[in-house]
């Protein structure tokens, strides 16, 4: 399935009741975001299944495809475009099995050895971090600039950068060939999440 990963919004529901995180999730597609990651780490399977079915039809009205976090089963069940899956989830060849090869499968990779092992397994796409801490609950390790650059020209298939990128801190990446970028806080904590959406993806276009 083709995607364009230029700016690829996870969301984060925690802070939200239910109708504002929507708002929010909708703002997002509206300012440009062109790929949608919904990451749930506590809620119950149905629960899971309940939101995604409800943001996979937002994301439907923008043609932005809906990826699931870790849960193979939970996109499956909402007829998501594809499934992301961390370092110590399903490996990527599983996963790839499962969603079939008309499915988005991502992969996480800190790691030119687990890059390249991603690829192998099938993904489509790599995200790669933290570059900076991040404020979300996900555990991250820091992986530098370099190791991004080594894994971008080590795989043909999109990579993306992730953790703590803001429109004031993607400098650091310029010359690195990266597909696009992850962001979490820069958007989903935004005033206005359409303006954020939008800024950051064009300060990511202006460092081409």
């Amino acid at each position: 399935m083709k995607f364009d990963p230029t700016l690829y919004f996870i969301t984060d529901s925690t802070p939200y009741e239910e109708e504002e995180f929507l708002k929010r999730v909708e703002a997002a597609l509206q300012g440009g975001a062109t790929l949608l990651q919904l990451r749930e780490k506590e809620k119950s399977t149905k629960e899971y299944i309940d939101l995604a079915t409800k943001v996979h039809e937002i994301a439907r009205k923008y043609r932005v495809p809906l990826i699931i976090d870790d849960r193979v089963d939970v996109a499956l069940a909402v007829d998501a475009e594809g499934v992301h899956v961390g370092t110590s989830d399903m490996p990527v060849a599983m996963a790839r099995k499962l969603m079939g090869d008309n499915k988005i499968v991502g992969a996480t990779a800190k790691t030119v050895e687990r890059a390249r092992e991603s690829y192998l397994g099938g993904a489509d796409y790599l995200g790669v971090g933290a570059i900076y801490p991040t404020t979300t609950k996900v555990k991250t390790i820091l992986t530098s600039t370099d190791t991004l650059r080594q894994i971008c020209e080590a795989v043909p298939i999109a990579v993306n950068a992730i953790g703590g990128l803001n429109k004031e801190n993607i400098d650091i990446l310029k010359g690195i060939p990266i597909a696009g970028i992850c962001a979490v806080s820069a958007i989903m904590k935004a005033e206005d999440p359409c303006r954020g959406a939008r800024e950051l993806k064009e300060a990511f276009l202006n460092l081409r």
